[in-house]
């Protein structure tokens, strides 16, 4: 994450949301939040928590461990696949939806 955020110009300290389930960042275009649900044990704890607010489309939403809420996120707009491979890591990008490939096309320097 502290790449990703990097990458997209956040000069500041980062945080794991594993124990806190989310975190945000300010940053000049957008909002973004990093969710780590891998604690979560049942998908209505994303309601319970209050993050379907979030979720409104006014900001980028980054979750690891998406299937740890399933039947309650909005439909993904790119999917991010990252691996270890030998020793070094790989990142897979797929649009999901015609936003997706436009942010993909436009302004993604991840992949």
């Amino acid at each position: 994450m502290r790449g990703v955020l990097r990458a997209l110009g956040y000069g500041g300290r980062v945080k794991s949301p594993t124990y806190t389930l989310a975190e945000s960042y300010s940053l000049p275009a957008f909002e973004l939040y990093h969710f780590d649900l891998y604690r979560m044990h049942d998908p209505r704890e994303w309601l319970d928590a209050g993050f379907r607010d979030v979720s409104d489309g006014q900001a980028v939403s980054l979750i690891e461990w998406p299937e740890k809420a399933a039947g309650w996120l909005p439909p993904p707009d790119v999917i991010i696949r990252l691996t270890i491979a030998d020793d070094a890591r790989e990142i897979e990008c797929e649009a999901t939806s015609p936003r997706g490939a436009h942010y993909l096309e436009t302004s993604c320097t991840l992949c």
